[in-house]
């Protein structure tokens, strides 16, 4: 059998008997080295080695340590309040909390877990207690979540622009308008979806006085991604040194300003964050030695070459790029998607002469929908194991939600300007 067939197989089968992305991708890059003669085995370590060893994920255990701060420091709790206190006289005025409340946090934390987690965590039980339905409060914490992959600073971008080498400041900027774009739009589902509950409307009016305080008491909340996302955009320090900055803040505003986090939790974070990253850092360098097997085997000239064969012009293209990340998005973890296909995908899309900015934007949004899509959405599962709500019943609610996040990517994938403006711009 050859070289990529084993490759291929070897990945598929551990997958299927349920061995973790990471440890699949090293097994099948063994396995597949062991069929070519004169390779010796010892490049397996090498690659490994190299795959690991960059500055860029430096950034992702610093994002991951920043959001496990936010949600026991008290930020995120000072967002939804001030969040609350501005809409609560709309109909529907909670979910539209909790969505803005997730994009306020995505632009902290970059994660979707972690933002699904801790926004649920303290708005799902306040939304049952307004007799909001139950399985739509799980929904909209699910949703909710998928913002946090397209918000810069965001960890899937990271590992996007190691994988195919695209800038990642410039990939963070991307996110920017489709993010805030995407949120609107969600909150427009969540009015219609209110009103269809009958869901009542607030009767006390927040007073002045009432906003003024909110925003004070969010003030230092409120100026942590403006020093993250303004640092970066500004050139004053890189992704990977702002991901350092947030933890810094994060740390002093949570224990010295809130005192809402004490020192035996700042160990509990830092060693919990540990070992999430210990997990990561093994899949990227799998998937580092994988995405050069692959490249040694000439497999991206052979998917492109059948690709080409379907997709005759740029629109085929991204159609059917969409479909696939759509679909794989469903059963994959949206990381180990990235760093198999990614730099499969994004050479094709350089010879359709798509901006590779756009392409990697096209990308990550289609997998942050795949984060809460049936029937294997990590954000998904969040939400129900917070709520103790049937997934089945909470996937229906869903079903809105998913379709405008399908129209939002069609929406960005055919008009590139809202991901490229921003970035022109620097």
């Amino acid at each position: 059998m050859s070289g990529p067939a084993v490759l291929l197989i070897v990945l598929l089968v551990c997958m299927v008997i349920g061995v973790p992305i990471a440890w699949s991708l090293c097994i099948s890059c063994f396995a597949a080295i062991c069929t070519l003669q004169g390779m010796p085995v010892t490049v397996l370590s090498q690659r490994i080695f190299t795959g690991a060893d960059s500055f860029s994920l430096l950034a992702v255990p610093a994002f991951i340590v920043a959001g496990d701060i936010m949600s026991a420091g008290g930020i995120s709790k000072r967002l939804i309040n001030m969040a609350s206190v501005f809409v609560g006289r709309i109909r529907g005025s909670l979910a539209i909390v909790s969505i803005v409340a997730c994009t306020f946090f995505a632009a902290l934390s970059g994660s979707a877990n972690a933002t699904t987690a801790a926004i649920g965590g303290i708005m799902y039980p306040e939304m049952v207690k307004r007799k909001y339905p139950e399985d739509f409060s799980a929904a909209v914490q699910a949703i909710g979540g998928t913002l946090g992959p397209i918000i810069p600073p965001s960890i899937l971008f990271v590992f996007y622009g190691i994988s195919t080498g695209v800038p990642i400041p410039k990939l963070l900027v991307s996110g920017l308008i489709p993010g805030i774009l995407s949120c609107v739009l969600l909150c427009l589902v969540a009015m219609f979806m209110a009103k269809k509950y009958n869901i009542p409307i607030e009767e006390r009016k927040s007073s002045a006085k009432e906003k003024v305080a909110a925003v004070k008491d969010a003030f230092w909340a409120l100026l942590m991604p403006i020093i993250i996302l303004g640092g970066i955009y500004a050139g004053i320090f890189t992704p990977t040194e702002s991901a350092g900055v947030a933890v810094i803040y994060g740390i002093i505003v949570s224990l010295f300003i809130y005192k809402e986090l004490t020192f035996k939790e700042l160990l509990n974070i830092f060693k919990k964050s540990a070992v999430t990253t210990g997990n990561l850092i093994i899949l990227v360098a799998g998937a580092q030695m994988f995405g050069w097997l692959v490249a040694y085997f000439n497999i991206p000239k052979i998917v492109a070459t059948w690709i080409e064969g379907i997709a005759h012009s740029p629109i085929t293209f991204l159609l059917l790029v969409n479909l696939i990340l759509l679909v794989a998005g469903m059963f994959m973890e949206a990381m180990a998607i990235i760093v198999i296909m990614a730099p499969i995908l994004a050479p094709i899309a350089a010879n359709f002469g798509i901006d590779p900015v756009h392409f990697g934007l096209v990308v990550v949004f289609m997998l942050s929908l795949g984060i809460a899509t049936p029937p294997f959405g990590p954000c998904l599962y969040v939400a129900c194991g917070i709520s103790k709500r049937p997934f089945i019943q909470v996937s229906k609610q869903l079903l809105p939600f998913i379709a405008v996040q399908i129209f939002a990517a069609l929406l960005f994938t055919f008009v590139p300007g809202l991901s490229t403006v921003l970035v022109n711009l620097m």
